[in-house]
């Protein structure tokens, strides 16, 4: 009897109240257990730094296995804790982005390659990458909007706001990052397909002065003319690209270098915006996080195995 009423009284709790019943009954049922708990923190820490290590020199050492292993387990590890937690909005989404980018992808290896595929492919992911940074700005506005307390000014509650900023930033951050990874594989395939550019950095056939390297499609506006849809860039090498192409190349796909001569890029001459000096920042962003979305969780649940398998809980 006494069971069913403390069930009946659990059930009339806010949820705060529910939340600090719950931590408080933990911290009981963990009390006096600090040597155990030291030992436990001793393991992560050590999990973390050997893995770390292990992972660093896997990078350095075979960089192709590394990113299509971490670019598999950012697609896979989502999807299984989106189904075990029935999170169906974000299922829906990367249902969406999987279809449409598998077809990128499909479009990108076919052979021979489409004259309007190149443009077709960097485009998709040129809107990802601003997409994902757009998203994931508000998302973070979001954040800050709550933890200052603006949202007691339009009535909206602390738990809801912050819930929507910090789903945002994440679906920002997600998608930027598998973007620019999907753009990375479609740019090497394209480039090697189109036969200008190749690994050793030689050109394996010479290009005309009014042909784009990267798409192998006809220039017509001018270096210094203003275009109405894209301009033509001009890199310190001398070619000149489509304005989508070469933003695609070096920003989205990642490289550094001209697609011809293989010479590195000056970016900060290329992009005389100041604003689009964020999304190099947002670049760089998203390769440090993609560490804590692929391996953080195999890192937990390596910890975990090993205090099971010692006897801790």
């Amino acid at each position: 009897m006494a069971a069913v009423q403390a069930q009946g009284d659990l059930l009339k709790m806010t949820h705060r109240e529910n939340w600090k019943v719950q931590h408080e009954k933990l911290h009981v049922k963990h009390s006096g257990h600090e040597a155990m708990h030291a030992e436990m923190v001793l393991i992560l820490i050590a999990t973390l730094v050997v893995a770390q290590i292990v992972l660093v020199q896997w990078k350095q050492r075979h960089c192709r296995s590394y990113n299509l292993v971490t670019l598999v387990q950012m697609w896979v590890v989502p999807l299984y804790f989106t189904i075990k937690l029935y999170w169906w909005r974000f299922l829906s989404t990367w249902g969406m982005f999987s279809v449409i980018t598998s077809y990128v992808i499909f479009r990108a290896t076919r052979k021979p390659l489409s004259g309007r595929t190149p443009r077709m492919v960097y485009k998709w992911f040129l809107l990802i990458y601003k997409l994902s940074y757009a998203v994931g700005v508000v998302g973070y506005l979001a954040i800050m909007f709550t933890m200052f307390g603006f949202n007691v000014f339009f009535r909206i509650k602390a738990e809801d706001s912050m819930d929507v900023g910090v789903i945002m930033l994440f679906y920002g951050l997600y998608y930027g990052v598998m973007g620019r990874d999907f753009a990375e594989i479609c740019s090497d395939y394209m480039a090697s397909t189109i036969g200008y550019y190749n690994v050793g950095g030689m050109p394996s056939r010479s290009l005309r002065d009014d042909i784009c390297a990267v798409c192998g499609q006809k220039i017509f506006v001018d270096v210094d003319e203003e275009g109405i849809i894209e301009d033509t860039y001009q890199l310190s090498c001398n070619h000149i690209f489509h304005e989508f192409c070469i933003r695609g190349w070096c920003i989205v796909g990642k490289k550094q270098t001209c697609p011809y001569c293989n010479e590195k890029v000056d970016l900060k001459r290329m992009l005389n915006n100041p604003w689009e000096r964020t999304h190099m920042l947002y670049g760089q962003l998203l390769d440090w996080l993609r560490y804590l979305v692929a391996w953080q969780p195999i890192i937990i649940g390596i910890v975990h195995g090993i205090n099971f398998s010692l006897g801790l809980e």
